[in-house]
């Protein structure tokens, strides 16, 4: 994007990522959407969404495909008994990398804390979104502290957030009327990618309770066999929830289950969308708002405990014995020493597991 096609400069690039850091949805999708929409308008900013996504989502319904042909054959999946571990692995490292990037100070180091242990003792998907709001609203009080530059007057076009908003009370109320799978499936994904700051590991925890714990979709094995396959595949980690949708449809044949996965698939990624076009426009001016940036430490803390809480949760349900534990900790050294790239990690992992 910068040197081959010089589409942006490395500056240019650098400001798209940090502001699509500071909003919810997928961060690289967000930024990869809004170098579309900087050379195109919102019509190339679509089409650069679905190009993007739509390999990791046509890997990923795949596999959900797949996992529920095999159950429904009563075919053991146990060849993906050692991903489950791996995944653990994969999250205790997200954990530790986005902690020790985001967090430098003792308030941020308290409020991680705090968001981690009321995130494991309270079990529902709309504690997330508190803990954040909670987050950013007590280090904006820091906001003294910040370098004061000279604010520019902005005009703000509210047209993609009322379309945003729109769009969330619809899927809301049409779900509730018509009890439809596939628009209730839409309505949560799109609330939650409404709501995750910091990319996808962050997700994890969110759609862990909701289809999980809360509404039991997924077992969770199902959903650990999930993340780790998504770690494999290029692309978007947000591309997990096209497997969840095709899993949480299985009733209803192959078709049902391809259907879950695009409502899912849409769910998760429209809200981003529609929020970097919101915000783009106005954002070199907003960003100098002292209170604005002084409230992104304390959304970014809470992210990085929900982020631990996560790979505690994941761990639970999953058989608590010497050669897991021996497994979690070997994928945490090899991603934190290494440079072998995830893609392989995984595929040892099914290689082991069809062998033993």
């Amino acid at each position: 994007m910068v040197k081959k096609r010089r589409y942006v400069t490395e500056a240019e690039l650098l400001e798209l990522n940090a502001l699509c850091q500071i909003l919810p949805g997928p961060t690289s999708t967000q930024t990869i959407v809004a170098i579309g929409f900087t050379k195109g308008g919102p019509n190339l900013a679509y089409l650069t969404l679905l190009v993007w996504m739509l390999p990791a989502f046509i890997v990923m319904t795949t596999a959900g495909v797949i996992i529920a042909h095999l159950q429904q054959q009563n075919i053991s999946t146990a060849f993906t008994k050692f991903i489950m571990p791996i995944a653990v692995g994969f999250v205790a490292f997200a954990a530790f990398r986005i902690s020790k990037k985001v967090v430098y100070t003792w308030e941020g180091v308290i409020l991680m804390i705090l968001a981690a242990v009321v995130s494991f003792f309270v079990r529902s998907p709309f504690i997330y979104p508190l803990l954040l709001l909670a987050g950013g609203a007590l280090t904006a009080f820091k906001f003294k502290s910040q370098p004061i530059e000279e604010k520019d007057k902005f005009k703000i076009e509210w047209s993609n957030f009322i379309l945003w908003g729109m769009v969330l009370i619809f899927a809301a109320v049409l779900g509730g009327i018509t009890k439809a799978l596939p628009i209730r499936l839409f309505e949560n994904f799109y609330r939650n990618g409404s709501l995750v700051f910091g990319g996808g590991q962050v997700l994890i925890p969110f759609l862990y309770t909701e289809f999980v714990q809360f509404k039991e979709y997924l077992s969770s094995e199902e959903f650990l066999s999930g993340f780790g396959l998504v770690q494999a595949v290029p692309g978007p980690t947000f591309s997990i929830s096209a497997y969840i949708g095709a899993l949480s449809m299985r009733e209803y044949g192959v078709g049902g289950e391809i259907l879950g996965a695009f409502f899912a698939s849409m769910g998760i990624f429209l809200p981003g969308t529609f929020l970097i076009f919101f915000v783009i426009r106005f954002w070199a001016a907003l960003k100098k708002y002292r209170i604005i940036k002084a409230s992104l430490e304390g959304i970014l803390a809470a992210s990085s405990g929900m982020v631990i809480t996560a790979a505690i949760l994941l761990y639970q349900p999953i058989e608590h014995s010497l050669l897991n534990v021996i497994i979690i900790i070997a994928t945490f050294c090899i991603l934190t020493f290494t440079k072998i790239p995830a893609p392989f990690i995984i595929i040892l992992g099914l290689a082991a597991g069809f062998i033993l």
